[in-house]
């Protein structure tokens, strides 16, 4: 944290300053502004009305014009510094700074003041080995087909038409909270330690209530224009009314960009997931399985505003019972817009998965294949864009999605359709040591 009583002797000195400048409690509108571009006491109330508010990017603009307009006024700078400080942004407090250390208006007060928060400000930016982040995430979720019931409610057992009763409709909840820390290695590298608590609840039905735990770790590295990264993951799924699983991953993925607008990616990763078997579960592991898939993808930037991903992907499964085992063959598409107002983000996706064997639990007749289309939508947007004083910096984060699958098989207990709305909330603090 920045030294705020440094910061409030800077607040101190420019309050006795601009006291005059209030006039009245009538708030100063923009056009006002455009109007009077040059009036001092006009323009001080209405930067001072905008910091009240948090909107601190108003606040600096309409100082760093006053300080072009009135250059040899020093409060202006000293204002104009304590709002960058609180605003955190080094380098422009740094620019002001070295304008008031030339100043001839400049008392030995004022350039106390500002060598103490050039030397802080200076300590900040110098880059440390450790960095850490933390993270709080909640959301919820309305399914209208959450049991991925077929469409005409009827399912296959051992060979035998039954009716499906499983519950469609259902909304879940769910929280997490995770905490990274990365390690610089020389100029282009780092290594990452992140672990992550996940808590899940359905309404209805409490058959998927989990718990989830993760512990993930990479090395992120350069080599020539290309960005690599090796991970690993681990991870335990704590169900409530089922059995535990496990999963190992570990993998390889990078990039390198091509032009200006293009960038190429690519993946391996190596999956084993193990369920808990018991007397309760005594079929749970029967789905251990090894897994493989490999991806590649392709980014293009249109314009600043709009930009498309695509992607290809295979993947197979290898279980301990022959029945489970199946690739995919998968293509995805999206359309991404960062206009100002909110991130939107298009999506589309096509899978292909082909099954080795007969499910004799289920049709022991027919070998299971089916193709699957997921469209989605995601916006994202600060809170701080509709609530300045909860969120003055934007850094909560909400988002709303919505996603559709149709899903058509040569067996009737995969051919459905579901659709669900979600809604989120995170935020994101650095832990500066």
């Amino acid at each position: 944290m920045y030294n705020f009583k440094k910061i409030s002797v800077i607040l101190f000195i420019t309050f006795l300053f601009f006291t005059k400048a209030i006039a009245s409690e009538k708030n100063i509108t923009y056009m006002q502004i455009l109007q009077k571009p040059n009036d001092l006491e006009l323009n001080i109330k209405y930067a001072q009305q905008q910091g009240k508010m948090g909107n601190f990017k108003q606040t600096i603009s309409t100082l760093e014009r006053l300080n072009m307009v009135y250059p040899d006024n020093i409060e202006i700078k000293m204002y104009l510094l304590s709002v960058l400080v609180q605003a955190d942004s080094p380098d422009k407090a740094l620019t002001v700074i070295d304008e008031i250390k030339k100043s001839e208006d400049a008392t030995e007060e004022d350039l106390l003041t500002v060598a103490d928060i050039e030397k802080e400000l200076e300590d900040r930016a110098r880059p440390k080995l450790w960095s850490f982040v933390a993270g709080v995430n909640w959301g919820f979720s309305q399914s209208n087909n959450v049991n991925n019931v077929s469409k005409t409610r009827l399912g296959l057992t051992s060979d035998a038409i039954d009716v499906l009763t499983s519950p469609m409709h259902d909304r879940t909840y769910s929280a997490s909270t995770d905490l990274s820390a990365v390690r610089r290695i020389g100029e282009d590298s780092s290594f990452l330690l992140s672990a992550s608590v996940s808590d899940s609840r359905q309404v209805i039905e409490t058959g998927d209530d989990v718990e989830g735990y993760t512990l993930t770790t990479s090395y992120d590295t350069t080599i020539g224009n290309q960005g690599i990264s090796i991970f690993g993951m681990f991870s335990k799924s704590d169900y409530i009314d089922d059995a535990d699983s496990f999963s190992t991953i570990a993998g390889l993925s990078g990039f390198f960009p091509s032009g200006d607008r293009s960038t190429y990616s690519y993946s391996y990763t190596l999956t084993d997931s193990k369920g808990n078997h018991n007397s309760s579960d005594t079929t749970a592991n029967e789905t251990n399985a090894i897994g493989h898939s490999i991806n590649i993808g392709h980014d293009y930037a249109a314009t600043e505003i709009v930009s498309t991903s695509t992607g290809l992907g295979y993947s197979i499964s290898e279980n301990k019972v022959g029945m489970n085992d199946y690739e995919t063959f998968e293509f995805t598409m999206r359309l991404n817009l960062n206009f100002p107002f909110a991130y939107i983000s298009i999506g589309d996706a096509l899978s292909f998965n082909d099954y080795f064997e007969p499910d004799t639990s289920v049709y022991s007749k027919k070998i299971r294949t089916d193709v699957s289309n997921t469209f989605d939508i995601i916006l994202l947007k600060p809170l701080g864009d509709f609530l300045p004083i909860l969120d003055p910096n934007k850094l909560i984060n909400l988002s709303l999605s919505y996603d559709k699958t149709v899903s058509e098989a040569n067996i009737i207990n995969f051919d459905y359709e579901t659709e669900s709305f979600a809604f989120g909330i995170s935020r994101s603090f650095n832990l500066r040591p």
